[in-house]
């Protein structure tokens, strides 16, 4: 976890500046939750899928003297992606406003597809009141929102309703229902309820119209690049490498000691895990209040997926899919409330194989099998509850099931098919019992309960899709840029420009050491 994407870009950051960095990492290799599965021959995305906010990255690696485009090869999805209900039912949402405001007009009727445009001007809105007053900021609270929008920002910010509900404010652009399910699933990305979460987060909307990438090689690419660029710069990364404790000596962090008790030197720590392995104490009582503990109830969404090399048929497929429940709310009153699996789930499907413009080939059948990613939400239990065989077995009858009544037939195989659960979430994130996303960003409060990078304890900052700004790689990445610009302005650098490495990861920097604690 500390070699996930806030880690890697603090690593990268503190390295061009000037930073003498050191990175460990329990695993074998870099991404955190940006994970591979590995079927056969084959290696599967099996944890994020989307990629969005291209222009963050693009800031990220102009800072250390790079150019995205050389690093990563992307295209641009035209479809953002194909939602089902019912046999016959099926909507596509494309990159364009006006494709898909025709789409949603033969779907629904035209007051729907003006709706839909409505709906695209206030997420715009939306998206640009809070850009800078909090996605960008430091540590912002609702003080700090109304300060910093001045006199005409704060009609933007009352526009935007953060005191009502996604659901509720949806309401205000779609009568349809299936309307309101689309795009208040949006509440999902961040590990929430649409029920329950801020109107606020229909900016996401706005992110994907700006442009959703596929990230040619599979988006562990995105992890690979950055941790190369890092040690390029000189950061040395130790992977299969466990941080047991973070040493605190006279009320400030001065290293880490490894699960075989090596203990490295420091002069800052940056913890790149889930706040939960924090406030849990595995990384030692001394630090354990500096993070938020969050209740079970207080968790974001946790899930069951299935990785998966398998034929397909009886319905065309693009990259993203979605198959929604025909009981969305009981859906989540099922995870939230009763903390079950959700007796109708909704479920998404990632087509990887699927390109970014051929819909022409998509609608033709495949002639052998394909990758899959199917997930569908689940409570973050795995701590205190087992997911036994039966009940996964139940659940993926369920699920499959669902997208057989759509059409979608998926010759599956045991032996070519791996299944996560939260119980396995929560051994791979310890403290997080599964939750994917920190804590759920649920009331007008809920995302003003991230930490920020900075803790109370001088030298130990904190990045992460569980800090501020938020869950996503984009939110990740740029929690990293947040706290690596926290620890300059604390502890300084000795470079003023971008340092050359030097063979065998030695490098002529600074001996300030910055070190990505993991569990």
């Amino acid at each position: 976890m500390g070699a996930g994407v806030g880690g890697l870009v603090g690593a990268l950051e503190l390295a061009t500046r000037g930073f003498a960095v050191t990175v460990v990492e329990r695993a074998g290799g870099p991404g955190g939750k940006m994970r591979e599965a590995a079927i056969g021959g084959a290696r599967i995305d099996a944890g994020p899928t989307v990629f969005t906010m291209r222009w963050l990255f693009e800031e990220i690696f102009a800072a250390c003297g790079e150019s995205l485009d050389q690093h990563l090869r992307l295209s641009r999805a035209d479809i953002l992606a194909r939602h089902h209900w019912r046999p016959g039912q099926s909507l596509d949402l494309f990159a364009d406003i006006g494709r898909s405001a025709d789409a949603i007009g033969a779907f629904a009727g035209s007051s729907e597809a003006h709706g839909y445009r409505r709906f695209c001007e206030r997420a715009r809105h939306t998206y640009q009141t809070y850009e800078n007053s909090f996605i960008r900021a430091e540590r912002p609270t609702p003080f700090s929102l109304m300060r910093d929008a001045g006199p005409g920002g704060i009609a933007g910010l009352l526009n935007s309703t953060p005191f009502s509900t996604l659901w509720r404010e949806l309401g205000r652009y779609f009568r349809d229902p299936r309307l309101r399910q689309l795009f208040g699933r949006y509440a999902t990305y961040c590990g929430s309820s649409p029920y329950l979460a801020s109107a606020t987060l229909m900016l996401i909307a706005h992110v994907e119209q700006r442009g959703v990438w596929l990230v040619e090689g599979g988006m562990h690419r995105i992890a690979i690049a950055l941790a190369r660029l890092a040690e390029a710069r000189g950061a040395m990364f130790r992977y299969r490498t466990e941080a047991a404790t973070i040493s605190v000596s006279s009320g400030r962090a001065t290293g880490v000691i490894l699960s075989d008790g090596e203990r490295i030197e420091a002069d800052a720590v940056l913890v790149n895990a889930d706040i939960g392995a924090l406030a849990n104490g595995f990384f030692g009582l001394e630090v354990a209040n500096e993070a938020p503990k969050a209740a079970p109830r207080e968790r974001s969404l946790s899930a069951v997926t299935w990785a998966l090399v398998a034929r397909t048929g009886g319905l065309p497929l693009v990259r993203h899919n979605v198959f929604f429940s025909d009981a969305y709310e009981r859906e989540f009153s099922d995870i939230f409330h009763a903390g079950r699996l959700p007796s109708a789930p909704t479920v998404y499907v990632c087509a990887q194989d699927r390109g970014a413009r051929d819909l022409a080939a998509s609608d033709q059948p495949r002639k052998g099998p394909e990758r899959l990613f199917c997930l569908v939400n689940a409570p973050a239990t795995g701590d205190t509850h087992n997911f036994d065989r039966s009940e996964i077995e139940q659940c993926e009858k369920r699920t499959f099931g669902a997208l057989e009544r759509c059409g979608l037939r998926v010759e599956r195989r045991q032996e070519a098919s791996l299944v996560t659960t939260p119980k396995d979430f929560d051994r791979l994130y310890p403290g997080t019992g599964g939750a994917l996303y920190g804590q759920a960003n649920h009331g007008w409060q809920g995302s003003f309960r991230r930490p920020g990078s900075r803790t109370r304890i001088a030298g130990l900052y904190l990045a992460g899709g569980s800090t501020h700004p938020g869950a996503g790689v984009p939110m990740a990445a740029w929690s990293g840029r947040l706290a690596a610009n926290s620890i300059q302005t604390d502890l300084g650098s000795t470079s003023s420009s971008v340092p050359t490495g030097m063979p065998g990861g030695i490098s002529t920097r600074s001996a300030t050491t910055a070190i990505m604690g993991s569990r």
